[in-house]
Order: C-alpha cells, then sequence, then structure tokens
C-alpha cells in the first residue's frame, strides 16, 4: 500500500495521472504503471483520470499547483510521454518541492512538458486547469 501524505499541513499540490485507452495500457511498453502512480502517492493526492484526449503523447501526468502556487502565478503543468523512471522521479521531486508556482521545475521534466489542446484542458474538472 502506497504511503499517503501527512493530512497534517496542507498538500503542496495535486497531481493528475491519466489512465484509459493508451496512458496506463499495454501500449506503452516498459512501464510499471501500477508503481508509477504508487510512486507519486507518496508525494501527493493522485487522481486517476479518464482519457485527457492526448493519446498521442501517452503516458499524461498533469501537475496541479497548491492554493499558494496558484496564488503565485503557478498553473496545471502537463507532462508528455512519462514512460521512464527518471521522469517520474523528477515529477515526484518538483512535487515535494512545492510544483507550480512555488519550485522551479527540474530541468530534467523540459522535454516533457507540453501545452494541451484547448480541448484536453476543457476536460480537466474545474480547479485542475
Amino acid at each position: 500500500m502506497p504511503r499517503r501524505p501527512s493530512t497534517a499541513g496542507p498538500v503542496p499540490c495535486r497531481v493528475v495521472v491519466c489512465r484509459d485507452c493508451c496512458c496506463g495500457s499495454a501500449k506503452v511498453t516498459g512501464v510499471d504503471h501500477g508503481e508509477q502512480i504508487a510512486r507519486l502517492a507518496e508525494e501527493a493526492p493522485v487522481r486517476v483520470s479518464d482519457c485527457l484526449d492526448v493519446c498521442d503523447q501517452a503516458n499524461v501526468i498533469v501537475v496541479q499547483p497548491s492554493s499558494d502556487g496558484r496564488a503565485a502565478g503557478g498553473r496545471a503543468a502537463w507532462f508528455a510521454l512519462v514512460n521512464d523512471t527518471a521522469a517520474t522521479e523528477g515529477i515526484a521531486a518538483w512535487v515535494r518541492a512545492g510544483g507550480p508556482g512555488v519550485a522551479a521545475r527540474p530541468v530534467l521534466l523540459d522535454d516533457h512538458a507540453f501545452a494541451p489542446p484547448r480541448r484536453a484542458r476543457s476536460e480537466m474538472p474545474r480547479g485542475a486547469r
């Protein structure tokens, strides 16, 4: 069972992990999809989402800012092709450091960052965009 973040203080940010038709499926090989979710859940609450409509970018992970991060100008950060341990660990480290609006994004995530199409952003729940 993954260790959950403490509920004693504020959670720095939240993570949305796409898992549907392509992301998290056998179509994306070489990734332990369950372990990826468990690892991210050690740092922040993780919500598993249906298809975010960017299947050509599988596996997609979205890091949502905390309220402090949003107040500082942080916005949801979308990451594509998160198909290796280094990228997953980079996201986990950024979340632990505070995420969007609080901490600088690790350089190793630059190649994974992307701006989703407008329709994908509109499918995210309110407050997640």
